[in-house]
């Protein structure tokens, strides 16, 4: 695959890459890496960071790890490892070595007892609520733990105890001994190691004590030649460990740390606990509902890895707020399938239309372009029969001029056909409108002969021609632009009309299209056939995006 054109735009990170490049500082070399835990599915966030160690690593000629932050067997599994790895080359990447945190786990633990040996750690005692308390605030300093002064002797035999299991989940944890009145709260002596006999997914029973992200997440990052390490905002108060940490030990690489902005998309919550939460309440249909903004989803939905990749690279790589409008997503979308996605019509709300004046068993083929821009995609044969359905919207019984579609004793044109004009409604026991009969003008394929006043263009399925399908339309999850912020719990902040199914018919020919094909459906948006399979086996074709709707205010009126 190639990305040419995909070079990330001049940014911070890549001015202080260009520097290091040419001072000569690791060699002349970049290594980059992503390290995502294992305990959910990766989304559309992950996918900037996914796309900026990626692609700055490719802009300069260098590498990228993929490694699993496997320190916590209580939240992870070797199936999101598996989604994980399908969704980074789904966007389009392939990383130069996998590795994972429990690879380490050995190196981790030497690395452990050598801080103990020169007093810079100790085994505490204290209870998880006890170290809360002495680590003090934001605005008062902390307090020293009673065990801090144990002997050099005393903490090796501890510790080595602790990892033969002598002791339950919470009686000891192994602590950095740094300086507990730091401004930085970060540096009051954290935790580095903590008792849990819990069964690994790659290491089984062979360990029951488990080293924490800010001491694992460096020294995985010095082993493996990292030299410059990415990571979101969060992360910044962090950095002062990153590198006191590799400063005791004196390992060869010292990668540098940079924090970006991590993205927020409006509608949607961006926190890999949230979306779990709304899995397992079955609050949404798993981790690739296409309404989530999990790669999961968007794939399911019918997202182009390219739109992913375009979007990613213009919101930007800065440190202010990344609050971005779920406008700019649809755009990157509109225009990748606006030269991608053959059209193709389709009817959500079907309205049976009877061509009077064609004789019941007359078919005409006629032939359509598959796109009206790319003459390479060629065209299509669509039956003409006595018998079709329109959108119920594109008739009304009166309208005003602006309404540019089908009107009682008006004319319209069927897309790629003929002008037809509507004579006549018949009325079902509600009063709704059950069929429309209209006539058609044999002298007007592909021509407006004088005296006749169509008003615009309509698309169709002919009745022979259909086949029924389920459409599933969108709209974000949530109702409100950042949910996981204010007082008001997330969950109750969905929004009821996210879905809506409607049982429609389209050219039967996109049954047999396999999932994941995008289509335009003229006039409507851009779909894409559903992966999952109904239990009453209908199939399903999900809105990847909507049109610029230029009927909308007209419909208002």
């Amino acid at each position: 695959m190639s990305f040419e054109s995909e070079r990330y735009p001049s940014n911070f990170i890549s001015n202080i890459i260009e520097s290091d490049l040419k001072a000569g500082k690791h060699g002349g070399r970049v290594a980059t890496r992503f390290p995502p835990e294992p305990n959910g599915f990766l989304h559309i966030g992950h996918a900037k960071a996914i796309c900026l160690n990626f692609g700055l690593a490719r802009d300069y000629q260098g590498t990228t790890n993929l490694r699993f932050d496997d320190t916590n067997p209580l939240k992870e599994n070797a199936e999101f490892m598996n989604t994980m790895r399908e969704d980074i080359s789904w966007l389009g990447f392939q990383w130069s070595q996998e590795t994972k945190a429990s690879d380490y786990f050995e190196q981790l633990f030497e690395f452990a007892l050598d801080l103990i040996r020169k007093d810079k750690a100790y085994v505490d005692s204290l209870s998880a609520e006890d170290i809360r308390t002495y680590r003090g605030t934001l605005t008062e300093p902390g307090v020293n733990s009673p065990y801090r002064d144990r002997s050099v002797e005393e903490n090796l035999l501890l510790f080595q105890d602790m990892r033969a299991g002598v002791f339950p989940d919470g009686t000891h944890v192994l602590r950095l001994k740094i300086d507990m009145a730091a401004a930085n709260i970060n540096m009051r002596d954290p935790a580095i190691y903590r008792i849990r006999h819990a069964e690994h997914h790659q290491t089984g029973n062979q360990w029951c004590i488990y080293p924490l992200y800010d001491y694992t997440h460096c020294i995985s990052d010095a082993l493996e030649g990292i030299t410059h390490s990415l990571c979101d905002i969060g992360f910044e108060d962090h950095r002062p460990l990153y590198d006191w940490v590799l400063d005791q030990l004196q390992l060869p690489v010292h990668p540098q740390q940079i924090e970006f902005s991590r993205l927020n998309l409006k509608y949607t919550v961006m926190s890999k606990r949230k979306l779990k939460r709304l899995v397992e309440q079955q609050l949404v249909e798993g981790w690739d509902d296409p309404r989530l903004p999990t790669l999961a989803g968007l794939r399911r939905r019918g997202y182009a890895p390219a739109a992913i990749r375009d979007f990613c690279r213009r919101i930007g790589v800065a440190k202010s707020e990344n609050n971005v409008e779920l406008a700019l997503l649809e755009s990157c979308l509109r225009e990748n399938l606006e030269g991608n996605a053959p059209r193709a019509m389709a009817v959500l709300d079907p309205l049976k239309v009877i061509i009077t004046n064609l004789p019941e068993d007359k078919v005409e083929t006629l032939s359509v372009a598959n796109h009206p821009k790319n003459a390479a995609m060629g065209e299509r044969s669509v039956p003409f029969t006595r018998e079709l359905y329109i959108e119920r919207a594109d008739f009304r019984l009166e309208a005003n001029r602006k309404y540019k579609r089908l009107v009682l004793g008006g004319e319209v044109r069927l897309r790629g056909g003929y002008v037809i004009r509507a004579d006549e409604v018949r009325m079902d026991d509600q009063g709704e409108i059950s069929e429309l009969h209209c006539s058609y003008d044999a002298q007007t394929l592909g021509v407006n002969p004088p005296g006749h006043k169509v008003r615009g263009v309509i698309h169709w399925v002919s009745s022979s021609n259909a086949g029924a399908v389920i459409f599933r339309r969108f709209e974000p999850l949530f109702s409100v632009a950042y949910p996981d912020t204010g007082d008001s719990e997330y969950t109750e902040l969905m929004n009821p009309d996210s879905l809506t199914e409607l049982s429609g018919f389209l050219e039967n020919w996109l049954l047999e299209t396999p999932a994941g094909s995008q289509y335009q459906f003229e006039r409507v948006g851009y779909f894409t056939r559903d992966s999952k399979e109904r239990a009453d086996k209908v199939p399903v074709f999900n809105e990847v995006v909507g049109l610029r709707d230029s009927w909308a205010k007209i419909n208002t009126q």
